[in-house]
C-alpha cells in the first residue's frame, strides 16, 4: 500500500484492477469460474473471468458513490486451470449432442444419457465447491462475488448468501427469466439457475429486471409464484416511451427489494453493443448508465448489498468492448458492496394510539 499510487497507469500485476491486495487484507473476495458446459448458443464465456482480469487494470478508481472505496481491498482468487480443461473438454463432448438436438434427430437424448448425466454430476460438485468457498468467504467476514463462466454458475454464491442471510433479495439484471426446470437434458443448464435457486435454497424474493426472453412455462411460473417479481423490459419501455423516467421505474424496484440484496447480473441484461459476444445476445435491454444508475440507486435507499455475481461475458480479441464493460460494472458491483456495508435496516416506528400526530393536533 505504501508505494502504491492510486493515480498512476495501470499495471498489470497479475491481480485484480491490478489494486495490491491480497485475500487477508481484503473486504472483496471474487471466485472466477470458467464455466460453460451447457450453453446452447456461442460459446467464449469461460475466458470472461482471464479476459476481464487483463482488461482491470485501464480502469481509474474513483466513484462518485464511494471514492476511497478501493481502500478496502478487492481480491480475485486463482482462476482454476483445472477447472477449465474439464469446461473445454466437456463443452467439446457436448457440441454433437446439440448440434443433432437443434436438427430434431430421434432418440438423441437416449444415446447421450451417459454424457448427460456425467454433465449434471460435474456442474452440481462445480456448484457444491463454490458454495463452501462463498461460505468461508463469508465466515472470514468478508463479502462473496463470483465471476462467471455462464450463468449455471452463480448458485452455489447463491446458496452460500441465502443461507447467511436468510431474508435476502435477489435481484436479476437479465434478458432471459431462466426459470426452466431444465434445459436440453442439463439439470443445472444455464437456463434453469433462478428454477434452481428457487428449488434448493430458502429463498423468499426474487425481482427480475429487464426480461425479454422467455418461454410460456417460465411466464406461468411467474405468473404463479408469489416469490417472484418480473420488471419486463418491454413493460419498461412502453413507460418510458409513455414519459415515465428511468429514475421513478428504479423507485418501483427498489420497493420490491428487502433490505439485503444480492445483485445477479448477466451482462446479455445490457444492449448488445455493450456485449456483442455474450452467449445469448438480445435485442433491447439497458445501456450502462442505467444500470450503474439502478445499483447506485440500491446503495442510496439505504439498502446492503451482501454478495454479487457477473456472468456470461465473452471476450473478443478484435473487440474488447466486452471485457472492457464487463470490468467496469465488476468494479462498480464492489464498490457499491463496500459502500453499503454498514447499512442498517430502517426502524419503522409503530405510532402509540396515544400519540397524535400532527395532522391530529391541528385539527384540534
Amino acid at each position: 500500500m505504501e508505494n502504491f499510487d492510486i493515480n498512476q497507469i495501470g499495471i498489470k500485476n497479475g491481480k485484480i484492477f491490478g489494486l495490491p491486495f491480497e485475500y487477508e487484507t481484503s473486504k472483496i473476495i471474487i471466485q472466477p469460474v470458467p464455466w460453460e458446459v451447457t450453453v446452447s448458443y456461442q460459446s467464449g464465456t469461460a475466458k470472461g473471468p482471464k479476459a476481464i482480469l487483463e482488461a482491470s487494470p485501464q480502469l481509474d478508481f474513483f466513484d462518485f458513490l464511494l471514492p476511497n472505496a478501493w481502500e478496502k481491498g478487492i481480491f480475485m482468487l486463482p482462476i482454476h486451470k483445472e477447472t477449465y480443461k474439464l469446461n473445454k473438454f466437456l463443452r467439446e463432448q457436448v457440441e454433437d449432442y446439440l448440434l443433432k438436438l437443434e436438427n430434431n434427430e430421434e432418440n438423441v437424448s437416449n444415446n447421450y444419457e451417459e454424457l448427460i448425466h456425467q454433465i449434471n454430476k460435474e456442474c452440481k460438485l462445480l456448484n457444491n465447491q463454490i458454495e463452501q468457498q462463498a461460505l468461508k468467504i463469508l465466515g472470514d467476514d468478508k463479502i462473496p462475488g463470483l465471476l462467471g463462466g455462464d450463468h449455471s454458475t452463480s448458485l452455489g454464491n447463491i446458496k452460500a448468501i441465502v443461507q447467511k442471510y436468510p431474508e435476502v433479495t435477489v435481484l436479476q439484471i437479465d434478458a432471459h427469466a431462466d426459470l426452466r426446470p431444465a434445459y436440453e437434458g442439463f439439470t443445472y443448464s444455464h437456463a434453469s439457475i433462478m428454477y434452481n435457486v428457487l428449488q434448493e435454497t430458502a429463498l423468499k424474493k426474487l425481482v427480475q429486471v429487464g426480461i425479454r426472453d422467455f418461454c410460456h412455462q417460465e411466464y406461468e411460473l411467474i405468473e404463479s409464484d408469489q416469490r417472484i417479481k418480473t420488471f419486463y423490459d418491454k413493460k419498461l419501455k412502453e413507460l418510458y416511451f409513455h414519459g415515465k423516467p428511468w429514475a421513478s421505474s428504479v423507485l418501483e424496484i427498489l420497493k420490491n427489494l428487502g433490505h439485503e440484496v444480492y445483485i445477479s447480473l448477466d451482462i446479455d441484461g445490457l444492449e448488445p453493443y455493450c456485449c456483442p459476444d455474450t452467449g445469448t445476445p438480445v435485442p433491447g435491454g439497458f445501456s450502462f448508465d442505467e444500470i450503474t444508475f439502478l445499483i447506485d440507486a440500491i446503495v442510496k435507499a439505504g439498502k446492503k448489498i451482501v454478495g454479487f455475481d457477473l456472468v456470461e461475458v465473452a471476450p473478443n480479441k478484435k473487440n474488447p468492448i466486452n471485457e472492457i464493460v464487463g470490468a467496469r460494472l465488476l468494479y462498480k458491483l464492489c464498490v457499491a458492496c463496500i459502500a453499503s456495508e454498514n447499512h442498517k435496516p430502517k426502524i419503522v416506528k409503530k405510532k402509540n394510539s396515544s400519540e397524535k400526530t400532527n395532522s391530529e393536533e391541528l385539527n384540534n
